[in-house]
């Protein structure tokens, strides 16, 4: 398969991202990105045919819209690696009554800020959810774990699932009755790791 189709990816819990972003700046890493507000959409068939099969169809919101298709996940030493292609579109409420006329319904909306970087060739962001903390490195699978390394991140949690992943797992653990991860449905809920890890 075409590597720029091929995502690859690390998801470490790191509770403290202050200190994972002291760390970045003194490895010289180039911000890419501000922290900015993401909400994205997943999308699934009326029979949920789509969760089922480990695709993600997603409409995310941040300083642009984009639509994302993903699918075909592997993992090894906890890096994840799949097919993701991805696209820019110029108004989210169109695509989103497209999608829906379709046959698509919104499964889940989930809420999360980001601070993004760019260092030794790979990306990282520093991601603020409802339940937590996490810093995702993408790249070369070896240069991934060489910025692990430089961060001092090699004792992090190395999470294999998605943030939707650890949602339904936090979820559940805790009872919440709740279809959307948003910061509204976390408001008040005290979420330990243990819950996810």
């Amino acid at each position: 398969m075409d590597d720029k189709w091929q995502e690859v990816e690390v998801k470490l819990h790191t509770p403290n991202l202050k200190a994972v972003k002291k760390s970045l700046e003194a490895a010289k890493a180039i911000p890419l990105s501000l922290r900015v507000y993401e909400r994205n959409v997943r999308y699934d068939s009326a029979d949920g045919a789509l969760t089922a099969a480990g695709i993600v169809l997603r409409l995310r919101r941040d300083h642009a819209t984009r639509l994302t298709y993903k699918s075909d996940a592997s993992v090894e030493r906890g890096i994840v690696s799949r097919f993701e292609a991805e696209v820019e579109v110029y108004d989210f409420d169109a695509m989103d009554a497209i999608l829906k006329r379709l046959g698509y319904k919104v499964a889940l909306v989930y809420e999360k800020y980001r601070t993004a970087y760019t260092l030794e060739s790979v990306q990282i962001v520093l991601d603020e959810l409802p339940y937590g903390n996490f810093t995702e490195i993408e790249g070369e699978a070896e240069m991934i774990e060489l910025v692990i390394d430089e961060l001092g991140l090699d004792g992090a949690q190395r999470m294999e699932g998605s943030y939707v992943d650890i949602f339904w797992d936090v979820k559940a653990r805790l009872g919440l009755d709740t279809r959307d991860c948003t910061f509204e449905a976390f408001r008040g809920v005290d979420v330990d790791a243990a819950n996810f890890i």
